[in-house]
């Protein structure tokens, strides 16, 4: 059916800017005909040459489970030699970069009553990252290894795509880069090939709404700051 294009980027709109990062949810399940659903959706997403260089782990009841008591208790143990396989933030933030890091985490951690300097309760919530805050669904999203940046580039584009086709069913996400640090247990868990590389994870699953660091509001950059109009 043919929306008229008003009704189409209305809806658009909306699902864009209603999808938000959730760091809780209920466990109610999702049907495996939804999340095929979203995935089948996302993969329209462009890819230079139509490469397509996704590919999705979809962790549902005792394989999430099995994933998260392993990581948990490599977290919890803090062994030494995890950490992340490539580089996701720079080596040393600067500003404006700085500042809204700094912006984010701390309107978290002010919600959740955990105050500066309180690490035992940072630490505790940093943890709710390997229990997929709770979702009923963990997505582990991996790329060959051997692919060059514009995959990269084009992975971002799918991601946004299982994000958005998530939000227009009713769905949230929370796309996550603390699993990089223990991509050695996830290879091992869910068997990766030789050329397999993490890219991420992502929780999915309906929102608690009586969860407070669900009402966490993130702010946007003016287009002033990063948009130049050459005429």
């Amino acid at each position: 059916m043919n929306l008229p294009r008003e009704v189409q980027q209305a809806a658009l709109d909306a699902v864009m800017a209603g999808r938000h990062s959730v760091r809780a949810f209920l466990p109610t399940e999702v049907p495996r005909e939804r999340l095929a659903e979203i995935l089948a959706i996302a993969r329209r997403a462009p890819s230079g040459t139509n490469l397509q260089p996704w590919r999705v782990h979809v962790l549902t009841g005792a394989t999430r489970r099995r994933l998260v008591a392993a990581v948990c208790a490599a977290y919890d143990a803090d062994e030494a030699g995890h950490r992340a396989e490539y580089d996701y933030y720079p080596a040393e933030f600067f500003e404006p970069y700085l500042g809204r890091r700094r912006k984010i985490g701390w309107g978290l951690y002010g919600l959740l009553g955990i105050a500066k300097g309180d690490a035992p309760k940072m630490r505790a919530q940093m943890r709710r990252n390997y229990e997929f805050f709770g979702a009923p669904v963990g997505l582990i999203f991996t790329i060959d290894r051997r692919m060059g940046q514009g995959g990269w580039l084009d992975y971002g584009m799918f991601l946004q795509g299982v994000m958005l086709a998530a939000r227009a069913r009713g769905l949230d996400t929370c796309p996550q880069v603390a699993w990089l640090d223990y991509h050695r247990i996830i290879a091992e868990v869910l068997g990766f090939g030789p050329q397999e590389q993490l890219v991420c994870g992502m929780s999915l699953g309906y929102a608690d709404p009586a969860a407070v660091e669900n009402s966490l509001a993130t702010e946007r950059a003016e287009l002033e700051e990063f948009v130049a109009f050459h005429d």
